[in-house]
């Protein structure tokens, strides 16, 4: 896995927005806003590149809307100066502005390190697209969380399963490797 200091690190829609109790439950706040900050203190600490992003919701109806305070950053996101700061309104963060895969080319990034929120969409839809578009993707599944979702019949998957269901279509379709935030901690110690 070793990373290195031409890994970027990207965080995900880590917004005050996923606090709205409209969400559901979820099964491991605050576990991953903690591994979150311990990846940003990382990177930061070594000079890494660090890449924030935001959806910007254009539904005046979403926690995530742009014109309201659920759109703001979490507190220890916020008070990072990333590298790049993407918007985007869509999952993918490769489909923001800036042009996320045009900046990690630009700098010659070719591994990147996603996590934040949600687990099963708009991490999963990062690393998926980064995936397939040639570069190296690490998910500390940890650093990511979710919510319970209904399925189209109405039965609800519980947050776990949805996390267990994206870190196994990472890992076994080849998207991505899913390790723990300790495992990259450790990664760049022995670098």
């Amino acid at each position: 896995m070793m990373t290195s200091t031409k890994t970027a690190l990207i965080v995900v829609d880590m917004q005050q927005g996923f606090y709205d109790t409209s969400w559901g439950p979820t099964t491991n706040y605050p576990q991953c806003e903690n591994n979150v900050d311990r990846l940003l203190l990382e990177w930061s600490q070594k000079n890494m590149p660090i890449v924030i992003v935001r959806h910007d919701s254009r539904n005046s109806d979403s926690p995530l809307f742009v014109e309201s305070p659920g759109n703001n950053l979490h507190e220890s996101v916020q008070a990072v100066t990333p590298d790049l700061f993407v918007t985007k309104s869509v999952n993918s963060s490769f489909y923001g502005s800036p042009d996320l895969g045009q900046w990690l080319r630009s700098n010659q990034i070719k591994k990147i390190v996603v996590c934040g929120i949600q687990t099963n969409l708009c991490v999963e839809a990062t690393a998926r697209m980064g995936g397939n578009l040639g570069f190296d993707i690490i998910v500390p599944l940890d650093a990511t969380r979710t919510f319970d979702l209904a399925g189209p019949d109405g039965t609800v998957i519980p947050a776990a399963t949805l996390m267990q269901v994206t870190a196994t279509n990472l890992h076994g379709d080849g998207f991505a490797l899913v390790v723990s935030t300790r495992e990259i901690l450790d990664s760049l110690k022995a670098a």
